[in-house]
């Protein structure tokens, strides 16, 4: 088998990528993923936010343009990408972490994203009267921010790609490359070899292992996130915005008719893989939906349906877009660390660019690239957004 390109992982970033250089003329791609269908990796255990409250201007710039490409989703796509911007809400329990929110604004604003604005508490109440506010002393809230539809997302994208003649190849693992100096002509799978002349890396939290075969190390690490999900209720609606204690990241938001519920937890990365959640995990947000959101007492999490998923971490937490000198036709979109399925607008739009054109057009995308590490260029950003 032959391809122009082949792209490795077929998630909504692999498949934006493919639909963006169909578009582009781009026909002769080949998707290859490991898994048996498309969507059983990280973006089929996105909770689907969309922000661009972000403490980064290319972070802003990214979902800006990603925001403007979701709007024209269903038009170019034939899918609704089920964006609604019911919003973000972030809540500041100490001055210090509200001053981090209104100096991320002041980025926010410079970068076009105007309607940012800073709350008091009684506007908190206003737009979410089911949180406690006791010891808040404000919030960041934008009312375009809000919620979309990982698998609807990936669903245009693939379909778009397939009818402009890109193939989608499933159960198809990596096993290595084949090398001419530093260029790779061919990628073997365990379905045979395909032959290329550019390939991609969109293997989500498996980037590191992949970009390894082809002699590469890059500074990728997958990060397990948990999810707790409650059984069926109406306590919260379904337009609320999604609502973060921004001190400790627990965050919330309704969903299908429950509530999804998550917090960071320490000890993740020590077995990535894993799906089953922790018990102690579960008892925390048990605890803390209790404290927090009085709307939800007496509503039971759901174990069964709560599950665990991976981000694909970055060292500056940003994501990875371009090529390496060692193997200058690998060209790398990984390590959005947790943005990924926001991001896959514009993500593939932009890599789709530098593959066609030498070089992003859309927006610069030069501190992106994946030598800044190398370099001593990795971008300072907010612990918080």
């Amino acid at each position: 088998m032959k391809a122009d390109v082949v792209i490795l992982g077929a998630g909504v970033i692999g498949a934006s990528i493919a639909w963006h250089l169909a578009s582009l003329g781009v026909r002769d791609v080949v998707l290859l993923e490991r898994a048996s269908a498309p969507g059983q990796g990280s973006t089929g255990r996105a909770t689907g936010g969309f922000r661009a409250q972000y403490g980064t201007a290319i972070n802003v710039r990214l979902s800006l343009l990603a925001r403007e490409k979701l709007r024209r989703f269903s038009a170019e796509l034939l899918v609704d990408p089920g964006y609604r911007p019911c919003g973000y809400l972030w809540l500041a329990g100490t001055e210090q972490t509200l001053a981090r929110l209104r100096d991320a604004q002041v980025i926010q604003r410079a970068c076009g994203l105007n309607e940012a604005r800073l709350l008091g508490p009684g506007e908190i109440a206003a737009l979410n009267p089911h949180v406690r506010l006791t010891g808040i002393v404000g919030a960041a809230y934008c009312p375009t921010d809000g919620f979309i539809r990982p698998l609807e997302i990936l669903r245009g994208y693939l379909e778009g790609a397939q009818r402009l003649g890109a193939r989608l190849l499933t159960s198809a693992r990596v096993l290595g490359f084949r090398k001419e100096g530093a260029r790779i002509v061919a990628v073997e799978t365990a379905q045979g070899s395909i032959e290329t002349g550019c390939v991609v890396n969109a293997a989500g939290p498996w980037a590191r292992e992949v970009a390894l075969l082809a002699g590469l190390d890059l500074p990728i690490a997958p990060l397990r996130r948990q999810v707790a999900i409650t059984e069926p209720t109406e306590a919260l609606p379904p337009d609320l915005p999604m609502t973060l204690w921004a001190d400790d990241g627990f965050h919330l938001r309704a969903r299908d008719g429950r509530v999804l519920l998550l917090r960071p937890t320490p000890g993740d990365p020590l077995d990535p893989f894993k799906t089953e959640l922790d018990t102690s995990f579960l008892n925390e947000i048990e605890q803390l939906k209790e404290e927090r959101v009085p709307s939800l007492k007496g509503v039971a999490l759901d174990p069964a349906l709560s599950w665990a998923g991976l981000y694909e971490m970055s060292p500056d937490k940003h994501a990875l877009l371009g090529t390496l000198p060692e193997c200058p036709n690998l060209f790398l979109c990984n390590g959005s660390s947790g943005h990924g399925v926001m991001h896959a607008p514009a993500l593939g739009q932009l890599l789709a660019e530098q593959i066609v054109f030498g070089s992003t057009r859309s927006l610069d995308g030069s501190t992106l690239r994946p030598s800044r590490f190398a370099e001593g260029a990795a971008i300072e950003s907010s612990d918080i957004l």
